[in-house]
């Protein structure tokens, strides 16, 4: 099988790709964007990803981009896996999920770290900046209440690639000033998601 190419940046939602891609045993090759340097800025990424960031998944048919795109992908080209429900109800809710951390979640927590894109007022920055802790806290009070039942996992009793994206993103309550035991059920989760081999593997 032709192996893939991922390219991350640590700490980024990359890293529930390369989860998934753990997950499944498919064959990768890792490729790190270094942020620090603006690497995703440079010709060369921009040829592989011209949004400039990360994670792309270089395939045989092309690259795709977007973290709920590639772990649809990764879910269907590594059906044997088992990482998605195989129903249309099931894997729209898997993708429910994943568009809420797409387009809720992920946007709450960079108005911390990127407040520059919306804004160039640093007074206007800094009142996002303050912003991010209670908007954290709404989003996983949802996902605690709303998305996480009496099951191990996301999706219930099936482990599924939500379980990657969620890890990942509950990461970064604590840079954004939010403690995670205030979410028992997400906290929880977490620690499962730790012991997992493949999870190991994707942070070593």
């Amino acid at each position: 099988m032709t192996s893939l190419t991922l390219y991350f940046t640590p700490g980024t939602c990359a890293q529930a790709v390369r989860i998934a891609l753990e997950e499944a045993q498919a064959p990768y090759t890792l490729v790190r964007v270094d942020f620090a340097s603006q690497q995703q800025r440079s010709p060369g990424y921009l040829a592989v990803n011209p949004k400039g960031r990360v994670p792309a998944l270089v395939t045989e048919h092309g690259t795709l981009t977007e973290t709920p795109a590639l772990l649809a992908y990764v879910a269907q080209r590594f059906a044997d896996a088992r990482l998605a429900p195989a129903d249309p109800f099931g894997f729209a809710r898997l993708q429910e999920f994943h568009s809420y951390l797409a387009s809720t979640v992920h946007i709450a927590h960079a108005h911390r770290p990127r407040a520059s894109r919306w804004a160039d007022e640093p007074e206007a920055q800094a009142a996002m900046q303050r912003k991010v802790p209670a908007n954290m806290t709404e989003c996983f009070t949802l996902i605690e209440r709303h998305y996480l039942g009496d099951g191990p996992w996301v999706l219930g009793e099936q482990y599924s690639v939500a379980d990657g994206y969620l890890f990942t993103v509950a990461g970064w309550l604590k840079s954004d000033g939010v403690d995670i035991a205030q979410f028992p059920k997400v906290h929880a989760h977490s620690q499962r998601m730790a012991q997992r081999p493949a999870v190991q593997r994707a942070l070593a």
